[in-house]
């Protein structure tokens, strides 16, 4: 063998070592930031996205905790990569006012199923007959619910800025409940507290909340709490919130779905192609919810949940990694 055919066959074998690498780990040298609320029951499903790109080669940067408004603004801006926390279609006004189809990429649903609406203790639905939020209009149903003394049924409500407040307000003057409702906003996750020990105290219990969220996993619904019809549709949106079976709570079914860079995206078909495809179910969040609610919430212990979530789910995630790397190719 001369000297050309072996400095030849080293390039090739060179050549053959940096494709194969090159289609294992698309997105070398290519960084990421991603996004999210300061709501920590929020972290795990951009953890598992995270880790993901980190396998797919991408350098993947800590996580940056902004309100949403700002985040769909920083995404659409390229300071940020990607959120994947886009209530759809509760944030629609916000990613819209951000730029819309125009400056993100969306497609496929994360989470889908994420219910919202009203909730009672089921003690106190069952002994007034209470099955509608249209019923608060009368004072001795509102006052049932009253904790300060006004005479008004106390709603443990939405945290400002979250999108949700929006529909609430919205719906209290729809539904005539201005009179007869109080909207109780703070920290979330203080007031509901407060709730929950108002609950097992044996008080009747008035509140907003949604899912995939732990609060479902302390009052459960149909066990200790009851879901509130709504008299009608009305929202924000316009939309139709009667579902097939003919019950009505009020708010659309959401999904929460990943937004990124729209040049981003076209420029990391391997990352466009993970946002996707990737999804979790309700059930899985909520789960996790749970460990952070009773204590599990450090950074440390919320990446141990995401790396035990894809230990259990290997072939799942290995899936979105051979889809990611195709698509790449």
């Amino acid at each position: 063998m001369n000297l050309k055919t072996t400095i030849a066959g080293i390039v090739l074998a060179g050549g053959v070592a940096f494709s194969a690498q090159a289609e294992e780990m698309p997105g070398k040298g290519v960084s990421v930031q991603a996004i999210q609320s300061p709501i920590a029951e929020e972290t795990f499903q951009t953890m598992l996205l995270n880790q993901a790109l980190k396998d797919l080669g991408y350098e993947v940067k800590p996580i940056q905790e902004v309100d949403y408004s700002a985040g769909y603004t920083s995404v659409a801006n390229g300071d940020a990569t990607y959120m994947a926390v886009n209530w759809y279609p509760l944030h629609e006004t916000m990613y819209k006012n951000a730029g819309g189809d125009d400056k993100f990429y969306r497609k496929g649903k994360y989470i889908d199923g994420a219910a919202q609406g009203y909730l009672i203790d089921k003690k106190t639905a069952e002994k007034h007959g209470i099955t509608n939020i249209g019923q608060f209009t009368d004072p001795k149903i509102a006052k049932i619910f009253d904790t300060d003394g006004d005479g008004k049924a106390d709603l443990t409500g939405c945290q400002a800025g979250w999108g949700c407040e929006g529909v609430i307000e919205h719906q209290l003057d729809a539904f005539k409940l201005r009179d007869s409702v109080e909207h109780r906003q703070g920290a979330y996750a203080a007031i509901i507290s407060d709730t929950i020990q108002r609950y097992k105290d044996g008080d009747p219990i008035f509140y907003y909340t949604w899912t995939p969220y732990w609060v479902s996993g302390i009052l459960v619904p149909g066990k200790d709490v009851v879901w509130l019809e709504v008299p009608f549709s009305s929202n924000p949106n316009d939309a139709d919130t009667e579902m097939p079976s003919g019950k009505n709570y009020g708010f659309e079914i959401n999904s929460e779905r990943v937004v990124a860079n729209k040049q981003w995206a076209k420029d990391n078909p391997a990352a466009a192609k993970l946002f996707e495809i990737a999804k979790l179910s309700v059930n899985d969040v909520s789960a996790q919810n749970m460990k952070v609610r009773d204590g599990e919430d450090s950074q440390e212990q919320i990446m141990s949940h995401t790396k035990a979530w894809i230990k259990a789910n290997k072939d799942t995630y290995d899936g979105w990694l051979k889809e990611a790397r195709d698509a790449a190719e």
